[in-house]
């Protein structure tokens, strides 16, 4: 049910939700907006509050304190009938003594559209979903990509403001999870609909939203577009937890200088505010912010090392480093298989290479459970 709303508003907007069951702290002072025809994913750890923040936005849990505005209407308070959107489930939840027909129009059946309408709508959806012809079936005659496309046809039925998904290709094999997302985020811009996405498989997230929720403990960590959360993490949770990355302990110095054992690193501007000499800090990097050739020794993060361990990763590799002056805090870089071979990586192999020290993310020490000062 769509409302006048003003279109330079959030369509989806969240104010100070919080949740708790008992004791637990689910949700704290939650504040979020959402552009009408955004695709967004909620990311984070299991636990981390996700599944149930999107499941307040349903109505299918109660929120303690805040407010939920969709298309300028206060929904905060309305049963999930009274919602609009349509929503994805991990199990797919179809009705299994339904033909496949009959699961896509349930909720045109129960808004007493015509027979005619309702079956042709059916066909549409099941096109749009690529099972034409498959309204006479069973769920139990589909394979799990195939029930999960009959869930998402199902949601997208009554042409909802808003999709939610909650976590819906974890149950898929690999190949299928792969083609399917694909499937779903192709259709998401065919149609323009407001999305969210519930995952806790951030190659997931970064490959399908325009902007990534990382949530931890209940809480926003941050809020960015796929490059942004990568590339500018806002704290030690998200570089740890966003893509892979080293994290050196060290001291700073002051002018944008750090220490870590022998190694001196100087951070961009903008990244040493408020570091007095002498604290404790956490410098992150990422495995590809690296040089193994075109610098010299005057480069100002040249370091040398062995490599001690390689993890294969397809097409690229990862090479754990013991880099010299920095005991107890090994590097991990990443190569391409052709710049394995091209360099001589291997298992104890001396290497000679520059940390990107213009890519340094630096965070107080005591702010990371997992940065020891």
């Amino acid at each position: 049910m769509a409302t006048l709303y003003d279109e330079a508003l959030p369509y989806l907007q969240l104010e100070g939700v919080g949740k708790r069951f008992g004791a637990f702290q689910a949700l704290s002072d939650v504040d979020l907006q959402i552009r009408r025809g955004e695709f967004v994913c909620f990311l984070g750890p299991s636990g981390c509050g996700k599944t149930t923040l999107l499941r307040i936005i349903a109505g299918l849990e109660q929120h303690d304190v805040g407010r939920i505005v969709q298309a300028g209407r206060d929904i905060s308070a309305l049963p999930p009938a009274d919602r609009d959107y349509g929503i994805v489930f991990q199990s797919y939840a179809l009705f299994p003594n339904l033909s496949i027909a009959d699961n896509v129009a349930y909720g045109l059946v129960n808004r007493r559209q015509p027979r005619a309408a309702v079956a042709a709508r059916v066909e549409e959806l099941l096109a749009l979903v690529g099972l034409p012809g498959s309204g006479g079936k069973y769920p139990a005659q589909m394979s799990g990509g195939q029930q999960q496309r009959v869930a998402l046809a199902r949601a997208l039925a009554t042409s909802p403001g808003l999709l939610l998904l909650d976590e819906p290709l974890s149950a898929l094999d690999a190949i299928v999870r792969l083609r399917l997302r694909k499937e779903i985020r192709a259709l998401q811009r065919q149609l323009g609909v407001t999305t969210i996405m519930v995952t806790h498989d951030q190659e997931e997230a970064m490959s399908v939203a325009d902007r990534i929720v990382v949530m931890n403990h209940g809480v926003i960590e941050q809020v960015g577009t796929p490059m942004q959360v990568y590339r500018e993490p806002a704290t030690p949770f998200v570089a740890d937890f966003v893509g892979k990355a080293s994290r050196l302990q060290a001291v700073a110095e002051g002018d944008r200088w750090f220490r870590a054992g022998a190694l001196r690193l100087q951070c961009p501007p903008g990244q040493a505010a408020g570091f007095r000499p002498g604290a404790p800090v956490a410098l992150y990097l990422r495995p590809e912010d690296r040089l193994v050739e075109g610098f010299d020794a005057t480069h100002p993060g040249a370091c040398s090392g062995t490599v001690q361990r390689i993890e294969f990763a397809g097409s690229n590799c990862l090479a754990e480093m013991a880099v010299d002056g920095l005991p107890g805090q090994p590097v991990q870089l990443q190569f391409s298989l052709n710049q394995m071979e091209e360099f001589g990586v291997r298992e104890g192999a001396a290497l000679r290479f520059a940390l990107r020290t213009d890519r340094l993310r630096v965070f107080p020490a005591t702010s990371s459970a997992g940065a020891a000062a």
